[in-house]
């Protein structure tokens, strides 16, 4: 299956070079080509988009920005000419950071990072709905992560942490990921930081989500999905 791509930069050269890049190789499908992060969002509301190429100085609304307004954002590699917003490209699960003028080869080495990450999204679709488990690599360890364990994750920069009934887990793996792993009928994100059990959900009050003394904040980006999947209108 290719991987679906949306091409997103305010100058005309700069993605003719990243449809130029993308033709060769047989794994990417330029999906659409925008200039604007507003004419983005139209094309992922209406199309399946796999992997967006975002530069992040752009008019009107940046790529950074752009992203915190997705819900479900799909996978990010982000373009620009400005290394200073690499930490907060990171924070929000980037794929990869390409500063430009970037070559051929370090276009393709940020496209290996999707297809890995791609390649557990696929493991994902394939096994989680009969697992009720998975294993994690973390300080030199596998741990057996029982879903009906887990309380909730946190992003903690490129890592996570995952605090279940009597541990804390901290896995190198970023929450966007892990957010594939977890099975969707039981866990739920809430927040650009946080991935809940709802089996564990107290009671909500306000902005917060209550799992006995433990608190979570309902992010405004997340709120009207959250609420709906609960079947609270």
């Amino acid at each position: 299956m290719k991987i679906r791509c949306l091409l997103v930069d305010d100058e005309p050269i700069a993605r003719q070079i990243l449809e130029r890049y993308c033709a060769l190789l047989p794994e990417m499908e330029v999906v659409a080509s925008c200039s604007n992060a507003l004419e983005a969002k139209r094309v992922i509301q209406s199309r399946t988009i796999d992997l967006i190429f975002l530069d992040i100085n752009m008019p009107v609304l940046d790529g950074l920005s752009f992203m915190k307004t997705l819900t479900k954002p799909p996978m990010v590699i982000f373009t620009t000419a400005y290394k200073e917003f690499a930490h907060e490209a990171f924070d929000l699960a980037a794929c990869d950071y390409l500063l430009k003028p970037f070559s051929l080869e370090r276009f393709i080495v940020a496209v290996d990072k999707v297809q890995e990450k791609w390649g557990v999204r696929e493991k994902v679709g394939e096994e989680v709905a009969t697992e009720s488990y998975s294993f994690l690599k973390s300080e030199g360890k596998i741990y057996k992560i029982n879903f009906n364990e887990v309380y909730f994750a946190e992003a903690d920069g490129n890592n996570v942490k995952i605090v279940t009934n009597d541990s804390v887990i901290r896995p190198v793996i970023t929450l966007t990921t892990l957010e594939d792993i977890l099975p969707k009928p039981i866990f739920i994100r809430l927040h650009r930081s946080f991935i809940i059990n709802k089996d564990k959900i107290t009671h909500i009050e306000g902005n917060r989500v209550f799992m006995n003394a433990i608190e979570i904040p309902i992010g405004a980006n997340y709120r009207e999905h959250f609420f709906r999947e609960l079947g609270i209108r």
